[in-house]
């Protein structure tokens, strides 16, 4: 795609969340009948997770803007190898719910989900009883349950998906689960993202307030009908074009009373002056001259290439601290960004944990997102700064956010395939 100068306005509606989604998919899954899911997210990650649970005898059927999701009996064995896709969401999920059933399962995906770390899920797991192995730390997986029970422990600064991954198992136990987290744990919304949806499904467990300790007694989950709220993590790149390359924009669909991590891109722009409002299901931001800041977001990594973006215009030096996961993500986001910033002519300094951006005036360049759909995002509404900025391999946003171009256009953006 190439994307050129250009000056946002109108209004549109958030894609639904991918994360929610997710864990809707997965708790649909494990329930004995028929659930809904009212606006899910269809893209390559949601349909990727439905197509592994089918190799379980798992049925979603996509319709009407709604995913019917069906299970009939016992989870199945596996005929063959389950594919992720690129998903790692999928990939750790998908090998916890594999460990419930007592068939052999081998879960691999695609090249950068094989670069991705499952050691420690895979050894959490042989604690509660499951045989489950990966290569050298990282996928493929072979995983044979059931899982019997008892404690297991898994650090907190590698992957919320990992605990997620036991929480979403735990109830299926034959004995009580008890999960410790070794350290701080980071991403601590994404945690609560699960048990709230696990709730919708009738399953309750408890954990302590700092997300340290996790109990789960044997439970069943419970057919469902759960709606599909706003992605602030999508939306975050469209707040970020129109602050920097708009005049205003509203977008609906985002409820304020959400515990996904990205909505933390409201403070973000209002520390950077930007000019922001926001209603119970909205919200509205204009053209904004932005100040330089220093932010941590351990507790919200996705947020960090759109970050970048600000902070790549603004008059002033700015940090960005808790990046050390983001070498681990679709691709190493850190150097992604870093390389990308400076091939556009702006000036970046980066260690194992931080990275400074002193702002300037981007210029035109060819990227390469190394087909990271964050990455991708990040650069095009950097380039409605610009004369003319060519991201290769756009379609990589279907990962996350497909409809990502269509919706930039609808408000003005100059964008056009090339």
């Amino acid at each position: 795609m190439k994307v050129h100068r250009s000056s946002l306005n109108g209004s549109l509606q958030a894609p639904p969340s991918k994360s929610y989604t997710q864990r809707a998919l997965f708790c649909a899954a494990l329930v004995d009948g028929e659930s809904e899911i009212r606006s899910p997210l269809s893209c390559d990650d949601t349909l990727a997770s439905a197509q592994a649970l089918s190799k379980l005898g798992v049925t979603t059927l996509w319709n009407h803007g709604n995913a019917h999701v069906s299970r009939l009996g016992e989870l199945k064995k596996p005929s063959s190898e389950i594919f992720c896709g690129e998903s790692g969401t999928t990939l750790r999920f998908m090998t916890a719910v594999c460990a419930t059933t007592p068939y052999d399962a081998d879960i691999s995906g695609g090249p950068s989900l094989l670069k991705r770390p499952v050691a420690d899920l895979a050894h959490a797991l042989q604690e509660l009883g499951a045989d489950c192995k990966s290569n050298q730390g990282y996928p493929p997986v072979h995983v044979k349950g059931p899982i019997q029970g008892g404690s297991a422990e898994v650090p907190g600064n590698v992957s919320s998906q990992y605990v997620s991954a036991l929480l979403l198992a735990a109830p299926l136990a034959k004995i009580p689960v008890e999960v410790t987290i070794r350290g701080r744990l980071e991403s601590k919304p994404y945690v609560k993202m699960t048990l709230d949806m696990q709730r919708k499904f009738a399953v309750q467990v408890d954990a302590t307030e700092d997300l340290t300790k996790f109990h789960s007694e044997s439970q069943t989950y419970r057919p469902s009908d759960v709606e599909i709220e706003g992605d602030w993590s999508s939306t975050a790149f469209l707040l970020v074009a129109v602050t920097i390359a708009g005049e205003q924009v509203r977008v609906g669909g985002l409820t304020q009373e959400t515990l996904q991590a990205d909505q933390y891109m409201l403070r973000i722009l209002k520390r950077m002056n930007g000019r922001v409002s926001t209603d119970s299901s909205s919200v509205t931001v204009e053209k904004s001259r932005l100040e330089p800041l220093e932010v941590n977001v351990s507790d919200s990594p996705d947020l960090f290439p759109a970050i970048c973006t600000l902070c790549a215009v603004t008059d002033g030096v700015s940090t960005i601290t808790g990046i050390r996961r983001l070498r681990i993500k679709e691709s190493d986001r850190v150097l992604a960004m870093s390389n990308g910033l400076k091939q556009m002519g702006i000036e970046t300094r980066e260690s194992e944990d931080s990275l400074t951006i002193r702002g300037g005036r981007p210029r035109s360049v060819i990227i390469d997102p190394h087909r990271d759909h964050r990455i991708a995002m990040a650069f095009a509404a950097l380039g409605l700064c610009t004369d003319e900025v060519t991201i290769v391999d756009a379609e990589c946003v279907g990962k996350s956010y497909p409809s990502f171009w269509r919706d930039l256009r609808s408000l003005g953006a100059d964008v056009t395939a090339h």
